[in-house]
């Protein structure tokens, strides 16, 4: 299989398309718009999700499981939640197949067999799960409830691309029960900061947390936060969403409390996800012409040991040390693979893992043997070293804590000298057409605006920053007053 990339700098969509597919992430799958994904790729999502998990367990939430369908008068209760959705809901209608006695050993839909109620393949799960919080609270003693589910949800997209967009994809999605307003919109924000310090952390992404414009907001909540992320070609990715819900599913779904005082009100709600669509910003984030650059937190392999021989002894030789060199990293928790198949030639050995990210690279030869060293080959900055075996571990420890620190100071770096403050359509229309990035304006307020500004430039408001701060303007489309800047970018 050959490893060459298509340079991001000539098509960067096909560069992003063939890394996922070449690094053996990811692939299309015999149904449209869904992807299978490889064990490589998994095995990232995996560390994704074994470290939010452990974060939501921090923060006092537990993991549940509800039901993949969704009765379809169920769905339609929050109509603002069923009207966002609609277009893109997947239908159960019959629960039968039966043999076409006009094409023999061809199956067709049993006309007895008709559903008494349509059921939805759910794109999220506030339905199913408020109807059923309804007979987990009573009191304000069942309060606040905090729950999480990792599950598939099915959105059916026309336009699809891996891990980006696709018709059925992974995620997590928290809903939690609150007893007041303050409450709710507490917990809304403390996951959306959760979301932010997993991406800056681990994934070595940096992210502006804001909230969106009520046209961006989710269906059938009152406010929506986000963390939104810049990609290499300058296009934002919205990297996880964290809604306020008010009392809008509880008074659907009529799900009140027993206040200490006596008196029945409904609950306040959040719901918050993020999905595999981080795989997508993770690689746009970080990798290059050459294939993955992974940050060590989420690396399957953090180092990979390649020998380089001749004979059988010189293998046996330098695999005593491998292994030794394997144990004593694994000691200190750094996950290590010894590729010592013998299938391949070191050169073949080297493309692969430089193509999957691997971020430290250790080649043993019988001159290292002599010599008590190795070479250590970093995959973020492409440079080698010579180590004497002695400081090995704690060379490696040193250099996967730089890697990491270096990968978010380069992805700062681009993203803090792609903010681009502009004051009139001009510059506005010049720049994201042509330096792309995010771009900070100042916006009327209204949806009207919002709409043709998008009309004609293809740019969104991605959020209004967390930490932006008052200052009097005018919008730079209309010139009507303004208060506030917010962020514009064409994105994913």
């Amino acid at each position: 299989m050959s490893k060459k990339l298509t340079s991001r700098a000539d098509d960067y969509s096909k560069w992003y398309n063939e890394l996922v597919v070449k690094a053996d992430l990811a692939e299309n799958s015999a149904v449209r718009g869904c992807m299978v994904i490889k064990p490589y790729g998994y095995a990232i999502w995996e560390k994704m999700q074994a470290e939010l998990d452990k974060m939501f367990k921090e923060t006092g939430h537990q993991n549940a499981y509800f039901p993949l369908f969704v009765p379809k008068s169920l769905f339609e209760a929050e109509e603002k939640n069923a009207e966002g959705f609609a277009k893109e809901c997947a239908i159960v209608t019959h629960y039968r197949l039966q043999n076409d006695p006009d094409k023999p050993g061809k199956l067709r839909v049993d006309p007895e067999a008709k559903l008494e109620e349509e059921l939805i393949v759910r794109p999220t799960s506030e339905a199913i799960i408020w109807n059923t919080y309804k007979g987990w609270i009573q009191s304000y003693r069942d309060l606040p409830l905090l729950i999480n589910q990792w599950a598939n949800v099915v959105r059916w997209e026309m336009r699809t691309r891996l891990f980006l967009r696709t018709a059925e994809f992974l995620w997590q999605e928290g809903h939690t029960a609150h007893a007041t307003k303050e409450e709710a919109l507490k917990e809304a924000q403390l996951m959306n900061n959760v979301y932010a310090t997993f991406a800056e952390n681990f994934m070595a992404i940096p992210v502006v947390k804001g909230v969106k414009t009520e046209s961006e907001r989710f269906a059938g909540a009152d406010e929506t936060y986000c963390i939104e992320a810049l990609m290499q070609d300058g296009k934002a990715l919205q990297a996880g969403t964290s809604h306020f819900l008010g009392q809008n599913f509880a008074k659907a779904f009529d799900v009140k409390f027993t206040s200490k005082e006596g008196k029945q009100d409904y609950v306040w709600a959040t719901s918050w996800g993020v999905s595999t669509r981080l795989m997508g910003a993770l690689i746009m984030t970080h990798s290059d012409d050459e294939g993955l650059v992974l940050p060590p937190s989420l690396a399957p392999n953090q180092v990979v040991i390649v020998p380089i021989y001749k004979t059988e002894e010189q293998f046996e030789e330098i695999s005593k040390i491998a292994n030794l060199i394997k144990k004593d990293l694994n000691v200190k928790g750094v996950s290590v693979k010894y590729d010592n198949r013998d299938t391949h030639r070191p050169g073949a050995k080297f493309a692969q893992h430089e193509l999957q990210g691997v971020p430290l690279r250790i080649a043993i030869g019988p001159k290292d043997l002599e010599n008590g060293t190795v070479e250590i080959a970093r995959r973020d900055l492409k440079t080698k070293q010579t180590v004497a075996l002695d400081i090995l571990t704690s060379t490696v420890e040193n250099l996967l804590e730089e890697i990491q620190n270096n990968l978010y100071k380069k992805a700062l770096d681009f993203r803090d000298s792609h903010i681009t403050e502009v004051d009139n359509f001009e510059d506005f229309k010049s720049t994201i057409e042509n330096k792309g990035g995010f771009v900070s304006a100042h916006w009327d307020g209204t949806a009207e605006t919002e709409e043709k500004i998008k009309e004609l430039t293809k740019a969104t408001i991605r959020c209004i920053p967390e930490d932006s701060k008052e200052e009097n303007g005018v919008c730079v489309y209309t010139g009507k007053p303004s208060n506030r800047r917010v962020l514009f970018a064409k994105a994913y």
